[in-house]
């Protein structure tokens, strides 16, 4: 049996590549990071024109209805390519969202507008999963008040699907009174994330969440996936740099690649990273196939890869030396945006003790460990 990806799969992720190289080069990011927004939305709807918004949304709704495994397969070029473009909350975990909660009204407003890239749904899922100072949202009555956090693609959007406490999600249509909008400012500057006030604002409860946290577990492991393939493609950029820049420079007449020492860190990156390509396939296999296993799966996966990304990424810049830390080699904006992955759903030590959870092992051991 052969495992790894299909000929379609490496085809959809070579597209993204070759896109992302020909229409985002670094001195692009730079751009966008500095505020050009223009070009962000360029580059957005070039790849919505590849196709990514349609990927999760069913045939009957003008998409095209792929497995799991070839949004992933997306996400990790995007990763690579630091994109400045919406992908996981927009066009998979809203998608995810409707599909699995909506009613059908719902669904024949909004998917096909998501499929053909004409609506943007920004996710806000952190009050479920941790809720942070004095966030939480309240719904009695058709109507929805409080504090959202981290918004994923919500800049821009043109609906909000959050979540409250209990893991009920509710729609909320961006255009309405009484929402009142604060953009974040994060250490990644190639993606846009907000926050959210809001008072007695009209909200749709999405029918099948309610009292069912199978959903929005479901919402959160592919989103967990999403960022997980993210972190993968980012971290083999910057390893492949490393490698490529201790061939080229030169200390004491040699290259710095042929010292003990960086070939060890180099191999070391490579013997970390490797495994985490299938791990990410393999997750990705799982929520469409395997449902016994899927949030295990996501947790492990999100814990192990952030660990890992964070290692890849602090090594790569230590093997660049002291141009890893300038502007000209761009490697902070991967190093970065490893960074707010590992954070977004859930840090390690979150996702660590979830899984532990699912695993039932006893908590007392669990917080010694």
């Amino acid at each position: 049996m052969y495992f790894g990806l299909s000929e379609e799969q490496k085809s959809l992720e070579e597209s993204i590549t070759k896109f992302l190289e020909a229409n985002a080069p670094l001195e692009t990011i730079k751009a966008v990071a500095d505020g050009e927004t223009e070009k962000a939305k360029a580059i957005h709807q070039g790849l919505v024109d590849l196709g990514i918004s349609g990927l999760m949304v069913p045939e009957q709704y003008g998409g095209l209805e792929l497995d799991t495994l070839f949004a992933a397969v997306v996400a990790g070029a995007l990763g690579a390519g630091t994109a400045p473009s919406p992908f996981n909350g927009a066009y998979v975990m809203a998608p995810i969202s409707l599909v699995l909660a909506g009613s059908e009204a719902h669904k024949d407003n909004w998917l096909p507008k998501i499929a053909g890239g004409k609506a943007q749904i920004g996710m806000g899922l952190s009050e479920f999963i941790g809720a942070r100072e004095d966030a939480g949202i309240q719904y009695s009555n058709g109507k929805i008040s409080g504090r959202a956090l981290f918004i994923i693609d919500g800049k821009n959007a043109d609906a909000f699907i959050l979540a409250d406490k209990l893991g009920q999600l509710f729609l909320v249509d961006a255009n309405l009174p009484g929402i009142e909008v604060t953009n974040l400012t994060t250490i990644d500057k190639t993606r846009d994330s907000i926050e959210l006030v809001l008072k007695n604002v009209t909200a749709e409860l999405l029918p099948g969440s309610k009292k069912n946290t199978d959903v929005i577990h479901k919402v959160i492991d592919a989103g967990r996936l999403m960022l997980s393939a993210d972190t993968v493609g980012a971290s083999q950029v910057m390893l492949d740099k490393a490698v490529a820049y201790s061939l080229e420079r030169k200390q004491f007449g040699r290259a710095i690649g042929s010292f003990q020492a960086v070939k060890h860190m180099c191999a070391e990156m490579t013997a970390e990273l490797e495994p985490c390509h299938s791990m990410v396939w393999h997750t990705a296999h799982c929520q469409d196939n395997i449902k016994e296993e899927a949030r295990e799966m996501a947790c492990h996966l999100k814990a192990h890869v952030a660990e890992v990304g964070r290692q890849v990424s602090k090594t790569s810049i230590e093997v660049h030396g002291g141009m890893g830390f300038t502007d000209e080699m761009g490697l902070h904006y991967w190093f970065k945006r490893i960074g707010l992955n590992r954070q977004l759903l859930g840090s390690p030590e979150l996702v660590r003790e979830e899984a532990a959870k699912l695993q039932g092992f006893d908590q007392s051991l669990v917080k010694e460990l």
